[in-house]
């Protein structure tokens, strides 16, 4: 029996796309779904909601616990959340999902979140007893509605952009329906 023979069935000359500077679990994500500045704020916006929801789980005593309760509620919500639409635009999941829902889903989560946030950290600045840990869960929580309601009037710049751009379109196709058809 010849060598080659015996090896051939089992080398591999070509390693194939799987291998290589992207293999593993790298292959998978895809940073190119959304511009550098979109893609910041939503890591901004995840940071700093954990970080909120760290330094919020710090405080070990509360004289009103009531906000305390509501920004442990809200700052884990916008981390989940967050995540969560991280993980749609940066992984194959983006490509099984409508596109247009994908958005519209961020664009409806971020405001409320964003709104939700603010509410939080202002109850929670009202009713804290000005531990370290609580000034600093509020700060954070400051921050991170700043850049969910930053992300939120991008998204509404975009969108008032794109329908403009529509406009045109719609009227040069609406007065072609108007116009006689024997003219």
């Amino acid at each position: 029996m010849e060598n080659g023979a015996v090896y051939r069935p089992t080398t591999e000359e070509d390693p194939g796309p799987a291998r290589g500077a992207r293999s593993g679990l790298a292959a998978y994500f895809s940073l190119g779904r959304l511009p550098m500045r979109r893609l910041a704020l939503k890591a901004l916006q995840l940071l700093l909601s954990l970080l909120a929801f760290i330094c919020e789980e710090v405080v070990s005593q509360c004289t009103l616990c009531g906000g305390l309760y509501f920004f442990e509620f809200v700052s884990c919500s916008a981390f989940l959340l967050s995540l969560l639409i991280l993980i749609v635009y940066c992984t194959p999941v983006y490509d099984q999902v409508d596109t247009p829902k994908v958005k519209q889903s961020d664009f409806y989560l971020t405001a409320g979140t964003g709104f939700v946030f603010l509410l939080a950290s202002i109850i929670f600045v009202s009713t804290h007893d000005r531990t370290k840990a609580e000034i600093a869960a509020t700060v954070f929580g400051f921050l991170a509605s700043i850049m969910f309601l930053s992300d939120f009037v991008i998204m509404l710049f975009e969108r008032r952009q794109e329908s403009q751009m529509r406009k045109p379109e719609a009227a040069r196709s609406a007065g072609a329906l108007t116009e006689p058809l024997n003219a």
